[in-house]
């Protein structure tokens, strides 16, 4: 757990770090030649995508690998999704090895847990990119070409900001937030806390509870308004549990608390349209870290080394730029309920 550790101190410093304490590099610096990329079209390349699970953040990030590697001529061979399941994404690397890719693209669903998985893919030469964390014990540019993430301090104090927009810089406010050994909450959680203690004076943090099991959300939103029935804000360490919190105020008949929560979700942004307890929504650029990965890895297949730690913007979302918000985060428009809540 040192890497965690030495990843908690440097955040708390404002710097986004990975999960081995490695420094950020931007997305953007990931660049191919016109004659590189002609290159890996000559080469005949093939991918797979092996997913932990499907949600509107991994579809985002397939699209844009997906996306990226038929720009580039790469055939997409397979594209697998494991449920959230450690064993079945062991098998599902074993499955996909069978039509042998030049190049895997993945999230571990148990980084501690996932070196066996991904093993055979390394035995065999395959260039592995993951999003988001690596397997224990992998090192980079020996064994995966680079880890994709989001600025996560960014992610986290733009929340503060918009929790502050939303209540006008001053008020009470709760924070729940992700009780777990992960670094990509925990720093997240870490920014938003520390943006509103340094930059706010005028808003107080005056709850605070971890949440380790998400289904606890709703039970701990309950305990945090009924002792705290003056909150003007709360912060939620992410979309789903947000959505708790969410009918925990309406079942209490509260309609004076803001929520500010991360990750796009369409159930919070349709309520945050119709003016209801959702102020903001703050998402990180999905689409782009799918883009990033695969084109580290198409570069890898020329030799080219990529940085350890990529990490692509963030943004908040509000009622007034959902339609923009959506499209650049996840590279498609808004869901049709959210339009028509717009008329």
């Amino acid at each position: 757990m040192t890497g965690l550790i030495a990843g908690y101190a440097l955040a708390a410093d404002g710097v986004t770090t990975g999960p081995n304490g490695e420094t950020p590099t931007a997305a953007g610096t990931v660049t191919l030649t016109a004659e590189e990329e002609q290159k890996i079209k000559d080469g005949k390349f093939t991918a797979a995508l092996v997913w932990h699970e499907m949600s509107e953040y991994t579809n985002a990030v397939n699209a844009g690998a997906q996306d990226e590697f038929k720009r580039l001529g790469i055939e997409v061979v397979a594209q697998t999704d494991a449920g959230f399941d450690a064993a079945r994404q062991k098998a599902d690397v074993e499955t996909v090895l069978a039509k042998k890719p030049s190049i895997i693209v993945s999230l571990p669903v148990d980084p501690a847990s996932a070196a066996p998985v991904y093993d055979p893919a390394r035995a065999a030469g395959v260039k592995l990119a993951f999003v988001d964390n690596s397997p224990a014990g992998y090192a980079h540019g020996k064994d995966y070409v680079t880890i994709v993430s989001d600025d996560l301090f960014q992610m986290g104090s733009k929340a503060a900001v918009a929790m502050a927009d939303a209540l006008g810089k001053k008020g009470k406010v709760g924070y729940i937030f992700h009780d777990a050994d992960f670094y990509v909450t925990n720093q997240r959680d870490q920014a938003f806390k520390k943006t509103i203690e340094q930059d706010y004076p005028d808003m107080k943090i005056v709850a605070e509870q971890g949440m380790a099991d998400p289904a606890r959300s709703e039970e701990i939103a309950q305990a945090m308004v009924t002792q705290h029935p003056d909150l003007d804000g709360i912060y939620v360490t992410w979309a789903e549990p947000a959505l708790s919190v969410l009918a925990a105020l309406r079942s209490a008949g509260n309609t004076h608390t803001k929520i500010v929560t991360l990750d796009l979700n369409e159930p919070a942004a349709l309520d945050m349209v119709k003016g209801g307890s959702v102020a903001a929504l703050v998402a990180d650029e999905a689409y782009d870290i799918g883009v990033t990965a695969a084109r580290s890895a198409a570069g890898a297949m020329l030799g080219k080394e990529a940085a350890p730690f990529l990490v692509v913007d963030s943004l908040a979302v509000t009622k007034d730029t959902v339609k923009e918000g959506w499209k650049t985060s996840l590279n498609k428009d808004v869901p049709q309920s959210i339009t028509d809540a717009l008329k």
